[in-house]
């Protein structure tokens, strides 16, 4: 990745994949079209060699593409490793500021200059305390997830979709500091590569699904961290059905809270394992807290 002639910093987008092919092109469309294009896409292909061609079919991000393949262990998505891969292998090729963005989001047409904007002062400086930088998403319904590429348009994303309802939806140019770091995600954020050292990514010790968000939130509230919103760093959600109750996830859901309980001395996804508590698939038990009953099955 060469210096930029504008001297801004090398950005990288880093997005890990197993399937959602369908929500891939629909990123690169997006990536097509950044007013700022980022220099480097990587994908981490958890278990799935047809992502390489996937990438090579879809539309062009403007700047390099990078496929790097990681391996499952038991059916279990390594979801803290990849990430961590991925981002290795952009600050390899000189970024200095790196977006993370799930496969299942189209990045809106300021995404990437907008992370850069706010992080770009950062860059190769140890600046007080570390920043973690999230943009807004916004829910794509089903039926303008299905628009054809060709008919696809902004303004067709943001008449189909609607914020969360329990994060901040800012105007474009506006920053705010979260006092909740519990509130982080990594469905889209970006840092610099000296804050993600500081942070130390995440914790590859979280296996599966659930709870290495809420760790790495723990984890920059730790190092004395801010964490941003940022209007205008829009990212539209692709809907892939599934939102109700992760039950076939509730092995991991389990023993990921028993990690994070143990470090940080709480459980986190508690209305879920409530609800897993109420179909009795989980038992509470006063010394371990939440455990696994004979009614799970194998958790996935």
């Amino acid at each position: 990745m060469t210096a930029r002639p504008d001297g801004s910093p090398r950005v990288a987008v880093v997005t890990i994949a197993h399937g959602r092919h369908d929500h891939l092109r629909g990123q690169r469309w997006g990536l097509a079209r950044q007013t700022r294009a980022p220099d480097l896409h990587v994908v981490v292909a958890m278990d799935d060699p047809a992502l390489a061609a996937v990438l090579a079919d879809a539309p062009a991000g403007a700047g390099e593409d990078l496929v790097v393949a990681v391996g499952v262990s038991e059916g279990r998505l390594p979801l803290a490793r990849a990430r961590n891969v991925g981002v290795a292998a952009a600050l390899e090729r000189g970024a200095e500021v790196v977006v993370l963005l799930d496969v299942d989001c189209i990045p809106g047409p300021d995404l990437v200059a907008r992370y850069t904007d706010v992080l770009a002062p950062r860059v190769g400086r140890h600046v007080g305390f570390p920043v973690v930088a999230c943009g807004d998403v916004r829910y794509l319904d089903a039926l303008t997830t299905a628009v054809p590429e060709g008919a696809r348009s902004w303004a067709v994303l943001d008449t189909g979709s609607a914020p969360h309802r329990a994060r901040p939806a800012l105007p474009a140019g506006a920053v705010q500091r979260s006092h909740d770091t519990r509130l982080f995600w990594s469905l889209s954020f970006a840092v610099t590569a000296q804050d993600w050292a500081r942070i130390g990514g995440f914790d590859e010790g979280y296996v599966g699904y659930g709870a290495e968000d809420t760790d790495f939130g723990q984890r920059l509230e730790a190092a004395y961290g801010a964490l941003l919103w940022l209007g205008g760093a829009t990212a539209y959600h692709q809907d892939h059905g599934g939102g109700g109750l992760p039950v076939r996830h509730v092995r991991d859901i389990v023993e990921n809270g028993a990690r994070f309980a143990a470090r940080w001395g709480w459980w986190p996804m508690q209305g879920w394992l409530d609800a897993f508590e109420d179909l009795g698939l989980v038992a509470v038990d006063a010394e371990r807290g939440y455990v696994l009953t004979g009614q799970h099955g194998d958790g996935r």
